[in-house]
């Protein structure tokens, strides 16, 4: 099965093309141009040197969030376009189940976390099998800083942390005795993983969507939003 998979929910944008349990191509950019700017020029080059064409997709993938907020939306109508018009489906994946991809080999709890700002972060827990199966142990939410790490140092399991927000958070979670931090390039949600866990939800049936059905996941209002409810509230006052 080929599929496209995009993952805006970052600064980073990133596509990938995945076919069966082949990764054939990978584009991540990181700049500072907005997603807008850049996503169908990414994935127009992307599928021109890797000699694809796009008629031949099966599926696409598209993390639908948590993160930002512009991002996503960016995302999610770039793949309901592309969708609608080779008529296949759209498979959702979050932004946290991806990330946890990054780390499939691990046999602890894996905890990725994203920067839900005001101390907060975007978190959930997985285990991988020895097989490679991820089971959720905690669904997405959006939990405190210090209650995350209460929960982790209470608890006699151990467990791996990885994502953005340790750019940020990364000292307050390295104390912790039994939780390993990650670095690097696993921090990065990327294209190539939300395919690889769209195969496997697509192959269960869980999380396939029409051009018209699939939606972003915002499990908190934007800024813009907060802001505007603000303003008038204050006018009615």
């Amino acid at each position: 099965m080929r599929i496209l998979g995009i993952d805006t929910s970052t600064r980073a944008a990133s596509i990938a093309v995945m076919e069966d349990d082949k990764l054939i191509c990978e584009f991540v950019v990181s700049d500072t141009r907005t997603h807008s700017q850049k996503l169908m020029d990414m994935i127009e080059s992307m599928l021109k040197i890797s000699d694809i064409d796009i008629n031949t997709m099966e599926a696409i993938a598209v993390c639908v969030g948590p993160g930002s907020f512009t991002g996503i939306r960016i995302g999610v109508a770039t793949a309901k376009a592309i969708a609608h018009v080779n008529s296949i489906p759209v498979i959702a994946v979050n932004s946290l189940e991806s990330l946890a991809n990054n780390a499939s080999l691990s046999l602890k709890t894996v905890v990725p976390v994203l920067d839900a700002q005001k101390n907060q972060v975007y978190s959930a827990k997985y285990g991988f099998r020895k097989d490679g199966k991820c089971e959720v142990i905690d669904e997405i939410g959006i939990i405190s800083v210090e209650d995350l790490i209460a929960e982790i140092e209470n608890s006699s399991e151990e467990y791996l942390i990885l994502g953005e927000a340790l750019m940020k958070y990364a000292d307050r979670f390295e104390n912790l005795e039994n939780a390993e931090v990650l670095g690097g390039s696993r921090n990065i949600s990327n294209a190539s993983s939300v395919c690889e866990v769209a195969a496997e939800k697509f192959s269960n049936e869980v999380d396939v969507y029409n051009c018209y059905e699939v939606k972003p996941m915002y499990l908190k209002k934007s800024q813009a939003e907060i802001q505007y409810e603000e303003k008038h509230m204050g006018e009615h006052i």
